[in-house]
């Protein structure tokens, strides 16, 4: 038998399988739910990680996700996760997800990203040390740079997020969610899989914006996904969602998830995840309509509607090379 140690580790994982009536949010959407399809990049990335490393693996971010078309039910789809680049306990995973109508079979990108996931020693719970990933090809030596540099704007919007405050003084539009963590949401760790959480932040963030709005919204954009602490089963969970912005067409949300011993009540609850995710509001065939306006009117709100724009005009300011690079002459037909 060969020493496990010895075995060559794959940097790569594809999954495959078909979207499902099950997976759209709400009737009337023209596809798959964002928050569907990060649960989807969550798996595909956490089964790379693992086995990359070998051991229990947890999300610690979750970066710049643009949808940008929609997966029908029906449709295959498939989600492949590669390392790009290791750190002395982490793993930063480029993923890409694709469809096709079975039919035709030619697989299209319907959208990117970049998943950072810890090694966990399952005993102590502590970070542990990976196997370092060593680029061989010209493609991968540009997407380790690719990932090298998005550090720097992730630093800054990290910064950025963390200078903010939430209170009860906003006029703003908001929606919690309240409930307890199930069983049926326990990953292999025995914690909350992340890619579960990522869903909950998108059912919120659509709520709110749809209730704001009055028409159908989807995620467009979800970027600065911070993971701070795990969430446990049996954990009493918040989910607040808050308009933060809205520019012509777009609806920008900061949506906290808080977790805590739902015996401690609300007082107990910790921040357990932060993100930010735009919407669109979509008529009856998919197109984009106007945003229902929103106009800050406490010093909060104010606040806020600028650390919005701060974060937009970061993404621009540091321009970050792009993960993938998939040329129409090399989409799969198969």
């Amino acid at each position: 038998m060969p020493n496990p140690e010895q075995v060559a580790k794959s940097p790569s994982i594809t999954l495959r399988f078909m979207a499902s009536p099950n997976d759209v949010l709400h009737a009337g959407a023209q596809g798959v739910s964002g928050g569907r399809v990060l649960e989807w990049i969550d798996k595909a990335a956490y089964a790379c990680a693992a086995q990359w490393s070998s051991t229990y693996c947890v999300t610690a971010y979750v970066g710049h996700i643009h949808f940008t078309r929609p997966i029908p039910s029906g449709h295959i789809v498939e989600v492949r996760s590669r390392i790009a680049l290791t750190g002395r306990s982490s793993m930063h995973i480029v993923n890409e997800v694709l469809s096709a109508d079975p039919r035709q079979g030619v697989f299209t990108r319907a959208c990117d990203c970049l998943v950072i996931f810890v090694a966990k020693d399952p005993e102590t719970g502590k970070p542990t040390q990976v196997p370092t990933f060593v680029p061989q090809t010209d493609e991968e030596r540009r997407v380790a740079d690719a990932a090298l540099s998005r550090i720097d704007l992730r630093r800054a919007i990290e910064e950025e997020m963390a200078e903010q405050t939430y209170t009860e003084d906003s006029t703003a539009p908001r929606l919690v969610h309240r409930f307890l963590a199930k069983p049926t949401d326990v990953n292999w760790g025995g914690n909350v899989h992340g890619g579960t959480a990522m869903e909950w932040i998108d059912e919120a963030g659509a709520a709110c914006t749809m209730e704001w709005s009055g028409e159908r919204t989807v995620a467009v954009y979800a970027g600065g996904i911070r993971f701070y602490r795990p969430i446990h089963i049996g954990d009493l969970i918040e989910v607040e969602a808050r308009l933060t912005r809205t520019d012509t067409r777009s609806l920008h949300t900061s949506i906290h998830v808080r977790s805590g011993d739902p015996r401690g009540g609300r007082d107990s609850l910790q921040d357990a995840i932060h993100a930010s995710v735009t919407y669109l509001g979509t008529d009856i065939d998919g197109n984009p309509l106007p945003a229902r306006q929103f106009t800050p009117v406490t010093e909060e709100d104010k606040r806020l509607w600028e650390h919005t724009q701060t974060l937009k005009d970061l993404r621009g300011q540091y321009e970050p090379e792009p993960l993938v690079r998939l040329p129409e002459a090399a989409q799969r037909t198969d």
